[in-house]
């Protein structure tokens, strides 16, 4: 069978191992995977520090070295007649999809973005005491979006729409050329959203180009979008200089199911994230007989696939059917992943989605397919994976917007509250603390 059929009482060891594939914390933590004698990490550290010290000549260094393509520094930026071929030749088809995705996206995010909450009058002083909150929107946004083996529009929308509709004014975007071009599909997804700041670069050069500035290039307030090890490696080491949404492991879904769900539409499911390659998929039922059914579904329809290869060898890494003893062992076993998707196929699926605290975006029922979400339903399919749906949220419009604490005492609420700030200050030593306090009092 092409994907293995796991008990999770008996196999346990095995569904422990998977959790351990799926996680970031050897590449995170320790930078160990090997790459040519030298890791990813000593790679990527000295690309980071030739691009800061370089700029664009590092930049175009890197790209000739792993893009295999000469460019001279006037054309990393993508020109606007390139951009108008892209958005001329794209199938209207293709332009209506997109222009429903960018409605979709707009109107989730609008309606989810929080509103400033009013002022909180200080307890104990005048009408003017208050504290508050006040969000502003970052000003510059870097999005990357990956161009190796797909090219990827839906990145584009589902990283800039939530942006735009927390106020960002300028969003830049990079992605790696793709048979000499940054792929037309993303050109034409950036145009839609009117991004006309798109450069011809990818991997942890382009991320370092986002952080740092170049003289063509200049520097971001935080950095988004999903990529390879060495794009999330970079995005480490430079988080602090610029925000970043989050760390991205290889792609993942757990469908969790009973005995009521229809194997071919689970096999297809667990395909669709497949064929990310790198990417998982797990089933987890208590229905033995689904599992076994399931099994024998993907040999038939994986056959059918334009990516059956890479498909193959995703399924045998890390992937599985698992079956729990009880459907309530499913459900816990389905939050202990804490996966990047969630899709229930069960008797109560909203109900049971209820009762999954960690996952970083759910899709209940039968007709709700994942890929619904890839592309067009609202929320952004930048998600957390590797388990840490447990702490990391889907990137949203919130996530770019930063938060301003407003503080305003008058003379009640200083009379008041001075001499505990001036009991505080002593406390800890800090005497110019204490005198900025009755200072004031004093007048």
């Amino acid at each position: 069978m092409v994907i293995p059929i796991l008990d999770a009482v008996k196999d346990i060891d095995q569904v422990e191992m998977l959790r351990a594939r799926l996680s970031l914390k050897p590449l995170l933590l320790q930078g160990l995977y090997e790459s040519g004698g030298q890791s990813q990490y000593q790679a990527v550290r000295e690309i980071l520090l030739a691009v800061q010290s370089e700029g664009d000549a590092a930049v175009l260094r890197f790209t000739q070295r792993f893009d295999h393509v000469l460019l001279a520094p006037a054309q990393m930026r993508v020109g606007p007649d390139e951009i108008a071929r892209a958005v001329a030749a794209a199938p209207p088809a293709f332009l209506k999809a997109i222009d429903i995705a960018i409605a979709n996206i707009r109107t989730y995010q609008k309606a989810t973005l929080p509103a400033d909450p009013p002022l909180i009058p200080m307890a104990g002083g005048g009408l003017e005491s208050y504290v508050g909150v006040r969000y502003t929107p970052l000003e510059r946004v870097g999005l990357y979006v990956p161009g190796g083996a797909a090219a990827y529009p839906s990145s584009v929308l589902m990283t800039a729409i939530p942006a735009q509709v927390a106020g960002v004014k300028e969003l830049v975007l990079c992605s790696p050329l793709r048979d000499g071009h940054v792929a037309p599909a993303v050109l034409v997804a950036a145009a839609r959203v009117g991004i006309t700041e798109i450069y011809a670069i990818g991997g942890a050069q382009a991320i370092a180009a986002l952080a740092f500035g170049t003289d063509t290039i200049r520097a971001v307030d935080k950095i988004v979008g999903p990529g390879n090890n060495y794009v999330q490696l970079a995005k480490k080491e430079l988080y602090g200089i610029v925000d970043i949404d989050s760390f991205a492991g290889p792609s993942e879904v757990i469908v969790l199911a009973d005995d009521t769900a229809d194997a071919a539409q689970v096999a297809a499911e667990l395909l669709a994230q497949a064929e990310h390659a790198p990417g998982s998929c797990l089933l987890i039922t208590a229905s033995a007989a689904l599992a076994a059914a399931v099994g024998r579904e993907l040999e038939t329809q994986l056959a059918a696939l334009g990516r059956a290869a890479l498909t193959r060898q995703a399924l045998a890494f890390a992937s599985a059917l698992i079956v729990t003893p009880t459907h309530a062992a499913a459900l816990a076993l389905t939050d202990r992943f804490a996966p990047e998707h969630l899709q229930i196929t069960t008797r109560d699926a909203e109900g049971d989605a209820a009762r999954i605290a960690h996952a970083g975006a759910i899709f209940i029922g039968p007709y709700t397919p994942v890929a619904a979400g890839d592309y067009l339903a609202g929320p952004s399919h930048v998600l957390p994976t590797s388990g840490t749906a447990r702490f990391f949220s889907g990137l949203s419009a919130e996530a770019f917007r930063k938060r301003t604490s407003l503080i305003k005492f008058d003379r009640s609420a200083l009379d008041r509250l001075g001499p505990s700030i001036i009991d505080f200050a002593t406390i800890e030593g800090f005497d110019a603390h204490a005198k900025s306090v009755a200072i004031r009092a004093k007048h």
